[in-house]
């Protein structure tokens, strides 16, 4: 559903909008336990069964968009947590969660004929079926009790006339991390999710939240500090069509950050390291080099690989090569990760050990901002440019984009090096590709993985479809004035 304005979109927007505006205007616990009322107006139920389930979903909401703890509490004076003690807080663990009053129950996987069955002379359902739940008059017909759900006669039907039903949140995780309570809602197992979102963005009725920063960072903004945002290369026509890079940097100005970097100069970074580590150590002693700028799918990886998992790339993420290098010249500036990501808030909590990033919001979260602040990106004039950043490191954003980067250093470092490469995209895809290497069936590769669909453009924080992304990202980074990652690393140094 990326790319498509619903209603559920329509709703996150909301609440972050508010949320913004509580911030910036330092609203009391009263105004804003008064949000739901606001946003759904008295009178018959817009979207549920009752207009009261509808504030409980909403105050849920709020208490994700503010990172408060959820607990069980949805009635009207919902806010808990003490708002002084509340702007300083930091994401838990339980970063993407369900909530409970949103979740519809859908039913779990199930196969069943549809009304556009042919009643076909050869009926392969039939024949395929190994417990011979599959009957045939005239029309095919699945005994639900008998089925054993495995598909079979789904995969041979000609005319694509069995349909296959599956809870969209668990069809969009790649580790199991889904169970069901006592009324078959969906519950997330936190030590098995890597909070890359995907739920979130699969899911209708949403029901799936991520926590938020966003009263935080508002927080800071509003403080005496430095605040300084690097914004990853994703970002390309997120916050509208005629709307250029520099007018959005303009606008995190306005927003009341002090300056904007490119994250794709810390990719350019790490692209040089992977290639120098890669020509040294493979296959010399490591059989391959497994790469992303993923914080989700590094949490696959190292899990998948067991043994093998010193094949991991240990450089820093872009994320942090790039706070790394505005810390070592502003030591005092508080650094903001904008990105297309729920799992690089997590990065940035537990993953990051140099503590290098403050906050992270998402290009959602952000556009919720402008629009509280009624900033119009559209009519702003540009008092600063984006150029840090090399054609490979703005790639990073596009599946592949991390091989391609990678691959380009090889070649200029050692052009007789014959370098062979594999990626994945959605962690289902990135699981088969490890489990093939971990076998010894890709020594001598360097692989990619993404957990989300066409890479970092297809995030759970962005707002366009992922392939209009893409050709956005790319056109954006053959406007750079560096052709390659090493071209900036070069000039990075002293």
């Amino acid at each position: 559903m990326r790319g498509v304005f619903t209603t559920v979109k329509f709703l996150r927007n909301e609440i972050f909008k508010y949320v913004s505006a509580a911030a910036y205007e330092n609203w009391t616990v009263e105004q804003i336990e008064n949000i739901p009322n606001e946003v759904l107006a008295d009178g018959a139920p817009n979207y549920r069964d009752s207009v009261e389930r509808e504030r409980e979903i909403v105050r849920a909401r709020i208490k994700a968009a503010m990172n408060m703890d959820m607990g069980t509490n949805f009635g009207e004076h919902f806010v808990e947590e003490d708002l002084e003690s509340l702007r300083h807080k930091k994401v838990g663990r339980d970063l993407v969660t369900v909530i409970p009053q949103a979740c519809e129950a859908c039913p779990e996987k199930s196969f069943f004929v549809s009304n556009a069955c042919h009643g076909c002379l050869a009926h392969p359902c039939v024949e395929v079926c190994p417990v011979n739940a599959v009957s045939f008059d005239h029309h095919a017909f699945i005994d639900q009790e008998a089925c054993i759900k495995c598909g079979k006669c789904y995969d041979v039907c000609p005319y694509g006339s069995i349909v296959k039903n599956d809870r969209p949140c668990v069809a969009a995780c790649g580790v199991n991390a889904f169970v069901k309570d006592e009324i078959d809602r969906a519950v997330i197992v936190s030590d098995k999710c890597v909070s890359c979102g995907m739920c979130m963005v699969a899911c209708p009725f949403g029901a799936i939240v991520d926590k938020s920063e966003i009263y935080q960072l508002v927080e800071a903004l509003n403080g005496p500090d430095e605040v300084c945002a690097i914004i990853a290369p994703a970002f390309i026509g997120q916050f509208g069509d005629k709307v250029t890079p520099d007018q959005v940097v303009e606008g995190l100005l306005q927003l009341g950050f002090n300056d904007v970097g490119e994250v794709a100069y810390g990719a350019d970074i790490t692209a040089v390291d992977e290639a120098r580590h890669f020509l040294k150590h493979v296959p010399l002693d490591q059989t391959f080099l497994a790469t992303s700028c993923c914080p989700a799918w590094l949490q696959v990886a190292k899990k998948e690989l067991g043994p093998k998992a010193y094949c991991v790339s240990d450089s820093a993420s872009p994320m942090v090569e790039t706070a790394n290098y505005l810390r070592r010249t502003f030591p005092d500036t508080k650094i903001v990760f904008v990105g297309p990501c729920s799992a690089k808030k997590f990065e940035a909590a537990y993953m990051d050990v140099q503590n290098s990033v403050d906050f992270v919001v998402t290009y959602e979260e952000i556009n919720a901002m402008l629009i509280a602040k009624g900033i119009d990106l559209g009519r702003l004039e540009p008092t600063q440019k984006l150029n840090h950043a090399s054609v490979d490191g703005r790639g990073f954003a596009i599946s592949g984009g991390v091989l391609n980067a990678v691959e380009n250093v090889v070649k200029r470092l050692d052009p007789d090096r014959v370098i062979k490469v594999e990626k994945a995209q959605t962690l289902s895809e990135c699981k088969k590709l490890l489990m093939l290497a971990k076998a010894g069936k890709r020594d001598g590769f360097i692989i990619e993985g993404m957990a989300c669909p066409g890479g970092c453009v297809g995030g759970a924080g962005t707002i366009i479809h992922q392939t209009r992304a893409s050709a956005n990202v790319m056109n954006f980074a053959r406007s750079s004035e560096r052709s390659t990652a090493l071209k900036t690393y070069e000039e990075s140094k002293p």
